[in-house]
């Protein structure tokens, strides 16, 4: 899948459970507190559920990358910041355990470093989430310790990690561009190139004749392969804004997705693998809001799944 992205903890619960048979809350849960599922700024610098072996080397090909795009975007702000000085306060107070993101931002306020600092930090440093926070059972995430610390020291190398961050990207988009991989990862198709052309992928071609990358031997579903309805939460990546991903979200559907209001997308519900409107769980029920008309066998499909759904949430 490529990483859960999990700004909302529950997203991370809805996607397991929209891809996996009888995926039970509990089970992310327990592998979040026993340290083999974790929670941190990864790819494009936003919080995403990996496994414990995936996280170092997830951290190691986008921590350069994550790095630069932040001391560009926040130049202005950063200008009087001695962030080399603000990193090493922010290692030595969390090295006493995880604290949360408020007390930090006193801590380091103490210390005569502003907000910005705190925010900046995990930039240079791996800060994971600690459970409970960020869990289905308590969604205010803002309880961080340091990565090192949390999970065993991994000595990954950034080209071992740009590596593992494609085989894991194309094993849950492929096939797909060059230009899609780099939005994905949040680092730039330069950067990424040289790797692939080094590594063994399938290519093939798109309707435009562009190249399309993907793992050797990858199963490729016939095109006329049903698609069951599935109910995708809020963040999921499959649908986010960084890529335009048409084949999925019809374009005339994007404002009703994503707009000023929503950034996050809302959540959505797929008929025959493409977005035909969102949901929202309310009073014990999940509630459909079709875009357009749907077909009554469908529907009675979409209602059986929204119970199944409604009955996890319970």
């Amino acid at each position: 899948m490529g990483g859960l992205q999990t700004q909302y903890a529950p997203s991370a619960y809805i996607g397991l459970w929209s891809r996996l048979r009888g995926f039970r809350r509990e089970m992310l849960t327990k592998a979040l507190e026993q340290r083999l599922a974790v929670q941190g700024p990864l790819m494009r610098a936003t919080i995403h559920t990996v496994s414990a072996r995936d996280f170092p080397l997830l951290a190691a090909a986008v921590r350069n990358g994550r790095r630069d795009w932040w001391l560009r975007v926040q130049a202005k702000q950063l200008k009087k910041v001695d962030m080399e000085a603000a990193v090493s306060r922010v290692r030595k107070h969390l090295s006493k355990g995880p604290r949360r993101q408020a007390e930090l931002v006193e801590l380091l306020k103490a210390e005569g470093f502003p907000p910005i600092a705190v925010a900046s930090a995990g930039m240079w440093v791996d800060l994971v989430r600690v459970p409970p926070s960020g869990t289905w059972e308590q969604r205010r995430a803002d309880l961080y310790g340091l990565a090192d610390g949390w999970l065993d020291r991994s000595n990954a190398t950034e080209a071992e990690g740009m590596d593992h961050l494609i085989r894991r990207y194309l094993g849950g988009f492929g096939p797909a561009s060059l230009r899609d991989l780099a939005s994905w990862a949040g680092l730039p198709t330069e950067t990424l190139r040289p790797v692939m052309e080094q590594m063994e992928l399938s290519r093939f071609r798109d309707e435009q004749g562009g190249v399309l990358f993907d793992l050797p031997r990858a199963p490729l579903p016939a095109e006329d392969t049903p698609a069951p309805v599935r109910f995708l939460p809020q963040w999921d990546a499959t649908l986010l804004a960084h890529t335009r991903r048409t084949g999925i979200l019809p374009e005339p559907y994007r404002p009703l997705v994503f707009n000023t209001k929503t950034p996050q997308s809302v959540s959505t519900f797929l008929v025959d693998g493409v977005v035909a409107g969102k949901w929202r769980y309310e009073a014990g029920r999940v509630h459909l809001e079709p875009f357009e008309r749907i077909p009554a066998s469908l529907r009675r499909e979409l209602e059986e799944e929204g119970k199944r759904l409604a009955s996890f949430h319970a």
